[in-house]
Parts: structure tokens; sequence; C-alpha cells
């Protein structure tokens, strides 16, 4: 019986295991099925408009205000609400909107229904803090909804979780707190409230193709709110697309989140494009033309066309979508430079729209002559390479590629005349026509058998080995490709064929290839396929300081903390996404790290590397101090570095403050990253604490 009964357990359990993983591939079909024409769209506009677009982006003397003025200039409710009889913009018409974006090559509109402010763009049963309450009287959404159906446009709607008007919202802003006390405001009602407006919003208007949430970040809101929502959702609308603000894992705005629970179909990155792409998830990059959002009369700082083409490009060719925004005016016109550079996009969307629409992310990590994304036919690819710079000598060398190429033209051209083409080992060289056929970027079609195969360099892995001082170096590759090989030397020269080999045994087994190094020497590889050569040359010469011990004055934060003080000489420096788990960042203190050398060294160089971030609330250092000692108890000056706390608006970046001296003999270094406070005025987080992010300190 007790064998029987196992038996029946074990079948059992083979069962449910086999369901869930039916269930599994259903959710994934479900989701494929949701997001065809999302994925093939590419391509769309975003529009935030609103009562915000009365004073234009001024308030009082301040002219640097947008979609968030209510918030940035603290305006009081009952002054934002007199608002409400100036709006009436007559010279609104949906259809030229949805004919400007369909006509710059854009598939889909997404709207602000409700802004941060919580004023309504729609007819909503629910508040009186609608456009159906202004001298205007129309209801936006319907127009928008209808004019996008009649010219075959997909219509969505962004719409805000945060809610600075209703009187259930919490938290309350803390500087209107004392003129508008939270009472007994309870945010269970409210979160019924924006249920009921997004069941407006989605069965109102017809089909509604995405759901763009925002304002997520606060402290009211949680998964388990989330959760209940998106579950409400999928019941009222199962093809419904939702983006993953609905949940509280974005992680700033890289808008992404490796968190198993995070929920939405498609990440947000804000006013960026991931470096390297975000592989095996969906995402679309969100961006502005100019500075802001909504309109701001004063704001003239415009990408160019060229730029925007370039952007959207990119994002197609790391797998992602291109969400560009506008914003109208009070009156309902798109900006004239808004229009301008649609114009432009649509213009090279015409002719060269096929690289973009239905495109998967290219499958050649850099090209550094342009970009490129591919599409599946019938036994083989198309590759679409983006030009930007002709090439003076009229030829593009295609790298590390092995497949057979089968006949190359330019998309421009409507005959498809053949470009001469010769392959040469792991490099196809295209020979151009003289002149480029477009300005901004002109667009080479290489169609290839099969699927493509590109070779790449192996990644090479170091790390420091306490114990003997010495680095151990281990290689791995991605292409598992037996005929690579790779050849080192330890002594600055260029390596040969017929220099030393790499101990490779099995590329997939780090284990089995591994090199032994001291401190100081400098290692060079170059990476070979058949005798010819794969990548760059690949070198490695670590610091001083690299694995060495470090000691904090103040604990980073426990969201971002990385590796602790070991990430400081660990050889990896962050990227501009903080949450690559490589900065320790620092909220409202200073960053302090003693770096112990473990014996008296020769030192004439030091360095720090921070992040700049400052829509993300991470600013430059005020001042970066460094010191050195031979006892570790008393410290001497070896550079003071003052930033001047002012000038807040930088650039985002990884930035890097270096200095060189005279030989120091010294044992411990004492790096100090003095943080501003708090943000500063005219910054959305004014009065809130700062951050400063450290990802590397290197001595030698």
């Amino acid at each position: 019986m007790k064998i029987k009964s196992t038996l029946l357990v074990l079948l059992l359990l083979i069962s449910f295991r086999g369901a869930i993983a039916q269930d599994d591939s259903k959710v994934k079909d479900i989701k494929t099925s949701r997001m065809e024409w999302w994925r093939y769209a590419r391509f769309g506009l975003f529009i935030h408009w609103g009562l915000y677009s009365i004073p234009a982006g001024q308030w009082g003397e301040e002219k640097n205000h947008a979609e968030w003025i209510r918030e940035t200039a603290k305006i009081p409710v009952d002054e934002y609400e007199k608002l409400l009889t100036q709006f009436n913009p007559v010279k609104f018409n949906a259809e030229d909107w949805v004919k400007f974006a369909k006509d710059a090559g854009m598939k889909y509109i997404v709207l602000t229904s409700k802004h941060h402010d919580g004023f309504c763009l729609f007819n909503s049963k629910y508040t009186t803090f609608n456009v159906m309450n202004t001298p205007f009287k129309r209801d936006i959404l319907k127009e928008l909804a209808d004019a996008c159906r009649k010219y075959d446009m997909k219509i969505c709607w962004y719409h805000s979780i945060m809610d600075w008007h209703h009187p259930d919202y919490l938290p309350r802003r803390e500087w209107e707190t004392k003129i508008r006390p939270v009472g007994d405001a309870d945010f269970n009602k409210y979160f019924e409230y924006l249920k009921n407006e997004l069941t407006e919003i989605l069965t109102n208007y017809g089909d509604i193709s995405v759901l763009w949430f925002d304002g997520e970040w606060e402290s009211t809101w949680n998964h388990k709110y989330a959760t209940e929502l998106y579950t409400y959702l999928r019941k009222l609308k199962p093809d419904l697309i939702i983006n993953n603000r609905i949940d509280t894992y974005r992680d700033g705005m890289g808008g992404m989140s490796k968190n198993s629970e995070a929920l939405g179909d498609y990440g947000t990155p804000e006013q960026e494009i991931p470096e390297d792409g975000l592989p095996g998830v969906d995402w679309e990059t969100c961006m502005t033309m100019n500075d802001h959002w909504g309109f701001n009369k004063f704001d003239n700082n415009w990408k160019s066309a060229r730029d925007l083409i370039y952007n959207l490009v990119d994002v197609a060719s790391k797998g992602g979508n291109y969400l560009l925004n506008v914003g109208p005016t009070s009156e309902g016109l798109l900006p004239p430079q808004s229009i301008e550079r649609l114009k432009e996009m649509g213009k090279w969307m015409k002719i060269n729209g096929e690289s973009i629409y239905g495109t998967k992310a290219s499958p050649f990590k850099n090209l550094s002559w342009g970009k490129c994304t591919q599409k599946e036919i019938q036994g083989g690819t198309i590759l679409y390479f983006n030009i930007f710079d002709w090439p003076k000598n009229k030829k593009i060398i295609i790298d590390n590629l092995i497949n057979e190429p089968v006949k190359a033209f330019l998309l421009s051209d409507p005959t498809k005349k053949p470009i001469a083409y010769k392959k040469n080992g792991l490099a196809i060289e295209i020979s151009l026509p003289d002149v480029t056929t477009d300005a901004i970027s002109t667009v080479l079609v290489l169609e290839i058998k099969g699927k493509p195969q590109v070779i790449e360099a192996p990644k090479f892995v170091y790390r420091y080995d306490k114990a003997s001082d010495s680095i151990i170096i281990s290689v791995s590759s991605e292409n598992k490709v037996k005929k690579l090989k790779v050849h080192y030397t330890l002594d600055g020269t260029n390596p040969t064929l017929a220099s030393q080999d790499f101990p490779i045994t099995n590329y997939s087994d780090e284990s089995m290839c591994k090199l032994k190094l001291d401190k100081h020497t400098l290692f060079k590889a170059i990476t070979f396929y058949e005798n010819n050569k794969v990548g760059e040359t690949t070198e490695i010469k670590l610091p001083l300081s690299y694995g060495r011990t470090v000691k904090l004055k103040n604990n980073p934060s426990e969201k971002y903390k990385a590796n602790g003080a070991a990430s400081l000489t660990d050889g990896k420096t962050g990227t501009k996404n903080f949450n690559d788990n490589n900065y320790l960042g620092f909220e409202g203190e200073d960053f302090v790290a003693t770096i112990d050398l473990g014996k008296l060294y020769n030192i004439n160089n030091v360095a720090i590397n921070y992040l700049v971030e400052t829509r993300s609330w991470i600013f430059e250092p005020t001042e970066i101090i460094i010191e050195e000692s031979v006892d570790g108890i008393n410290f001497l000056p070896l550079s003071v570095k003052k930033f001047e706390p002012a000038k807040w608006k930088e650039a985002k970046g990884m930035n890097s403050f270096k200095e060189e001296f005279e030989i120091v003999e010294t044992r411990y270094v004492r790096f100090t990253a003095k943080n501003r406070g708090t943000c500063p005025a005219n910054h959305p987080g004014a009065g809130g604490k700062a951050w400063v992010f450290i990802s590397e300190i290197t001595v030698d």
C-alpha cells in the first residue's frame, strides 16, 4: 500500500508540474498575442496636456515649471483650481494631432487622461475637476479616440496613480499640510476612486490599447494595491497592455526591475536609452523633444530632427520602442518646433520605416559606424544597417559574421540595385555608392542565409586572491564555439598566433581556464577564430588598490549597497544605470572610505568614480578630499577639489576625479566625497535628501 501511495503522489506531482508548465506556456502565449502590435509599432507619440499648459512654465518670477507646477511652485489646491475657468483650447483639433503623428510614422498615441495634479481630460462622474467643468466643455479623450480609429492609430491612456487634488489621496505634499491638513483622508477610498476612473476610461471610449501608469513611487502605493488593480484590469480587459509603473519595482529612471514579483508587460526607461538594451524583455524609452513634458514657452532646448531619428534607430536596434513626447499649448496646438521635427521624422520614415517596424534587436553588440536591426525571412535574415556618417572611403566592413551573404542594396533604392560586396574571412566588405541618399541616415540592406551567427570575443573575468596577493584571470564565451583560440602575452607586446595559448578546456566552464598573475603584470590577449582575429585586444593591468580592504565611516543605503565596501576596489565602475549593483549610494550623508594597502607602498595617483543623475536626486559631491597616512591615525592631505554646489544641473554621466602627485610612501588612503545634503530649489525634490553615488576608488 505504501508503494502504491508513493506512486500515486509522484504521478499527481508530475501531473501538477505539467499543468503549471502548460499554464506558464499559456500565459506567455497570451502576452505574445496582446504585445504583437506593440512590438511591431516601435514608434509612438506621448502627449502631456492639462491645466499646466495655461501658465506655460511660469509662476511668479520662475520660468522653469511644467506639468509638475503645482508641486514645484507650491500652489495651494484652491489657487490651482482657478485654472479651470481659463482652460479653453478652442484651436484643438484631434484629427490634426493624429495626422501629425501618423505622418511622422508613429503607430500609437498615449495621452495624459489624468496627470499628478488630478485634472481629468475626460467626462468623469466621480469628480468635478475635469474638462467638462471648464469653458471648453468637450471630452478630449472621446475626440482623440475617435480620430485615432479614423486614421488607424492605436489610442492609449496615461493615468497617474498620484492625485494631488483628491481629498483622500495620501501622502499630502509636505509644504501644504498646514494649509490642507490630512484630517480623515482615507487612501482606501482614493483607491476605489482610482479604479472607478480607470473603468470609465477603459469602457467609455472603445478599444483602448495601453494603460501607461505613473506616480507609483510614493509610500502609500504598494505591491498589494498594484496586484489588486492589475487583476481587476486584466478581468475588465484581458488584451490590455499595462506598463510596469503600475507596480513599485521600477527602480528609478532606468525603468526596469529584476524582481520576480514585478507586474507589467514592459519596462519604461525615462529620458534615456539603455546602453546595451534590455535583452529578453519588452521596453519603451519615453523622451521629451526639449527639456519639459508639459508645455513651457521658455524652453527652446530642442533636440534636432537628426538626434531624434538617431534615438529612434538606436532604440529599435536594441529591441525597444520609442515614445516621443509633445506638450500642447493652452490653445490646443502642438508647438511649431514639435511639428517641424515630426515632419522631418516622417520624411525619413516613409523611406526607411521598414528598418524600424517589426524589427528585432541587432545581433551585433557594437558597430562603430552605425546601428543594425533585423527581420527573419524564409531561409534567412534581413539585416538593416543605418549609416549616419557616410564613410570617406565608401566602404563598410561588417566583422565577425559567419553567415553567407545573399545580396546587398540601399533601402532608398526602389529598384533594389545590387551593391558589390566580398567576404574576407570573418569580414564582409561592402562597396557603397559615392554619395549618401539621405542627409541623416542611409539604410544599407544585407540579406544573409540563416539566422545571424556573430562571433564575439570571450569575456575575461578577474578577481583578487588575497592569500597569494595575485590576480586570477578566467575566460568564458557566450558563443560556445570550439574553434576559438585565445593567445596572450605578459610582457606588454601584442599577441600573435605564435603567442602563448590560454589554457582553455571548455569556454563554458570558467574553472577549467584560469591564469594566476602577479599584481602588476600587463596582460594582453587576442581571440582568433580559424586564424581570423575576433574583436579588439584585451588589456588588463589593475591598480595597487585592487582587492584591498576598505572601511566605511557611514554605511550606504540598504538599497544601493552593491557588494559593500569591497565594491570600491573590485575593478568594476558603474554605468549610467544606478541599479547596476556597482554603486554605493549615500542619502544625505558624506562618503568617507579608508583603504588599507597592507604595507607601505610608493604611490603617485588616485581616482574616485561617481555618478551624476540629478533627475534621480543624485548630485555631484560639493567637495572631494583625499588624504594619506602611514599609521592609519594621522592623515595628511593629498588633494582637495571643491565643486560649485549652485551649479547642480550637470549632464547625466559617470564622472571621475583623478589626481597625480609626487611619489608618496604610505599605507592608508582616505577618500571623502561631501554630500550637498538637500536637493536645491527648483529641483523636483527641493528640500529632500540628496544622494552621492560612488562606484570605485583607485590608488597606484
